[in-house]
């Protein structure tokens, strides 16, 4: 019976996958099933999953160091295949048992042409060296911005890519490029860890799924400045923002000479947001781009970093656009 109900869920999650344009499945314990669809949440009253099949399906699915690891910190991320498909995993402790939410990770890397990304994104791939910093609140596309960048670096240039993530979303296969994508937890202990170690394994770009700490921005902007391109996502709201989540990281002391190492590296900020269609066929993103140009550098090193979205209102031959103006574009264009 229980192996009855671990297929089940697994029915479940292929049903609603191939049925609905969701981008996430929240699997509760004695809850509805819910998920979410061109950005909204939608719950099925009808589709109750007991918290015994919730447990069971976590079994099946989870290895023995991700087992230990949930039990440890009461949470984990982590990948999973379910009927084929790959799902990121969020899976965590509540008060009426373990939830799972499921993220669909699409298997086709999109080409960067049709995710209306902005020329200046484009010509990110371009880069030979510094950092490339791909913003935005959760859900906002930003994984998949960065592998349509580092498919478009993998099909036209000849290096070596090292990506460190958590957990893998999409796979890239060797194209012009060798690729090596590493794992946090099941290929490399942290973020930090992996980035210190592929400076030593001859990489060219290097993708950092996250950049979150201390040892991880202090070693990617040595990164940029030895030579290296390095691809990192925040999740934060706008350039001005981001550069001061970068900076502020640092102690005090150390800040002046990490706004000096951020100007000189820091090549691009990308913010996006996805809104709903006007035909609701799905959503579609808004851009909001900041080349690091001489001006942005002496602001950044100047600590004057709240004057940088007047720049970006008077460069747009550059390449620079606000997110208000990329909403009021896509307003006049009909498509929200």
């Amino acid at each position: 019976m229980p192996e009855n109900k671990d297929i089940l869920i697994d029915q479940l999650i292929e049903k609603y996958t191939e049925n609905h344009n969701l981008s996430d499945l929240h699997i509760r314990s004695d809850q509805p099933m819910a998920i979410r669809e061109n950005g909204e949440i939608i719950t099925f009253p009808d589709e109750i999953v007991s918290g015994h099949d919730v447990n069971k399906f976590i079994k099946s699915h989870l290895d023995t160091y991700h087992t230990e690891k949930l039990e440890n910190d009461m949470q984990l991320d982590t990948a999973i295949v379910v009927k084929g498909v790959r799902y990121r995993a969020n899976i965590y402790h509540s008060l009426n048992g373990n939830c799972i939410v499921l993220r669909k990770i699409e298997t086709i890397i999109p080409v960067v042409e049709e995710l209306n990304i902005p020329p200046a994104v484009l010509g990110a791939c371009e880069y030979k060296n510094g950092l490339i910093l791909i913003t935005g609140p959760t859900g906002s596309g930003k994984s998949t911005t960065s592998a349509a960048i580092l498919n478009r670096i993998n099909l036209t240039r000849q290096e070596n890519i090292i990506t460190i993530e958590d957990p893998i979303e999409f796979i890239h296969m060797n194209q012009m490029c060798i690729v090596s994508q590493r794992e946090i937890g099941k290929h490399v202990t942290s973020f930090g860890n992996g980035l210190r170690a592929a400076l030593r394994e001859d990489p060219d770009i290097i993708l950092l799924g996250e950049m979150r700490d201390y040892e991880t921005v202090s070693a990617a902007l040595t990164a940029a400045e030895t030579g290296h391109l390095v691809l990192g996502t925040l999740h934060t709201n706008g350039a001005p923002n981001t550069i001061n989540r970068l900076i502020d990281v640092f102690p005090a002391a150390q800040q002046p000479q990490a706004r000096s190492m951020l100007s000189q590296s820091l090549r691009l900020v990308v913010t996006q947001q996805l809104h709903k269609k006007k035909d609701g066929t799905g959503r579609v993103g808004a851009y909001e781009v900041m080349v690091c140009n001489n001006a942005i550098q002496n602001l950044i090193r100047e600590d004057k970093v709240f004057q940088i979205p007047s720049i970006m209102q008077t460069a747009m031959a550059e390449g620079m656009i606000t997110m208000e103006k990329s909403v009021e574009n896509l307003r006049a264009m009909g498509q929200i």
